[in-house]
C-alpha cells in the first residue's frame, strides 16, 4: 500500500483466491478503506460459484495491465503473477474430452499420449494421472503433443525466464517467522469471524473456490465433521505447507531480488525502495 501511493500506481492483485466475491475474511482481501485508497485490480471479478482458469486470469489481468501506465502487481500465487509477466500460454479445456480421457483409466491415457508422443516421458510424469491426462486433452484439442509445445518459443521464453513485461521483482522472505506469522493471521481470521463468512457462503462454494485453505478446513465445521480446533490445526498445515511451495517456486526465478523480513516496516520500506532505484524502475 505505500509503495503503491507513493508510485501513484494502482495493485494488481495475483492471489487466486480474492478473484472471489464475498471471500474476504479467509483470502485476506484488503480493507475497503484501503480499496477507496488505493485501486485494485482482480479483486471481487467471480461469483464464488464460478470456476475460474488461470488462463481466464491471465486474459482477465492483461487487459488490466494494458490499460495502466505502472502498476503495484502483489501477492499471491507464482503460476498467476507469472501468467501476467510471462508469455505462459494456457491451452482450451473441454469436459467432454476430459471425460472421454479418464473413461480410458490411467494406463490407457498413457498409452494414448505415448503413442501420439513417444518422447511425452521426457517432459511429463507419466505416473501422475493428472498431468497424463492433461496433456493428452490439449493433445486431442489442440493436435499439439507435448513435445512440440516445448518448443515453441513462448515455452523457452518462460524456461528461461524472460519476461513479456518489463519489471522488476522483489520477494519477502519472512524466514523462521514464517510459522508464527501463519498462525497469528489464521488466528485473526478466525476472530474476524471466518466461520461464520465460512457457513454462509458455503452453500454457495464451487468446486475452485471450496478448495482455498481455510475454507476448505472450516467446511468440516459447517458440516459437523470435524472440530474447529482440528480445522485450524489443519488450515495452519495447510498455509504452511502452501508457503512452502512457493517459495520455492519463487525461488527459481533468478529475477527475483530477496530482501530479509523485518518487524520495521520502514526499513522493509526502504529495501524494497533501494531495489527498484538500483533497478532503474523508479526514484522515490
Amino acid at each position: 500500500m505505500r509503495l503503491a501511493r507513493h508510485m501513484a500506481a494502482p495493485i494488481v492483485s495475483v492471489d487466486s483466491m480474492q478473484v472471489y466475491r464475498a471471500m474476504d475474511i479467509g483470502t485476506a482481501k484488503p480493507s475497503a478503506a484501503d480499496q477507496a485508497t488505493v485501486p485494485h485490480h482482480l479483486i471481487d471479478i467471480v461469483e464464488p460459484e464460478d470456476p475460474f482458469t488461470v488462463g481466464e486470469f491471465q486474459r482477465a489481468g492483461r487487459a488490466v495491465l494494458a490499460s495502466l501506465e505502472d502498476a503495484v502487481i502483489a501477492g499471491g500465487s507464482g503460476l498467476h503473477f507469472r501468467s501476467l509477466v510471462d508469455p505462459l500460454e494456457f491451452p482450451p479445456h473441454d469436459r467432454a474430452v476430459r471425460h472421454d480421457i479418464e473413461a480410458l483409466g490411467h494406463q490407457g491415457a498413457v498409452a494414448g499420449l505415448l503413442a501420439a508422443d513417444p518422447t511425452a516421458g521426457d517432459h511429463i510424469d507419466l505416473a501422475n494421472p493428472r498431468r497424463v491426462g492433461r496433456a493428452l486433452e490439449v493433445f486431442r484439442l489442440t493436435g499439439e503433443t507435448p513435445t512440440q509445445r516445448r518448443q515453441t518459443p513462448a515455452a523457452v521464453a518462460v524456461r528461461d525466464y524472460e519476461p513479456q513485461i518489463a519489471h522488476a521483482s522483489i520477494g519477502i522472505d519472512p524466514g523462521e517467522l514464517l510459522r508464527d506469522r501463519v498462525v497469528a493471521r489464521f488466528d485473526a481470521m478466525l476472530g474476524a469471524g471466518l466461520v461464520d463468512e465460512v457457513t454462509r457462503l458455503a452453500p454457495r462454494l464451487g468446486e475452485t473456490a471450496r478448495q482455498a485453505v481455510g475454507y476448505k478446513e472450516l467446511l468440516g465445521v459447517v458440516d459437523g465433521s470435524i472440530s474447529l480446533d482440528d480445522a485450524r490445526a489443519g488450515a495452519i498445515g495447510a498455509t504452511l505447507a502452501l508457503a512452502k511451495r512457493q517459495r520455492t517456486y519463487f525461488r527459481r526465478d533468478p529475477r527475483i531480488r530477496w530482501i530479509a523480513w523485518d518487524d520495521d516496516s520502514d526499513v522493509r520500506y526502504r529495501r524494497v525502495v533501494d531495489v527498484l532505484e538500483e533497478a532503474g524502475v523508479w526514484t522515490s
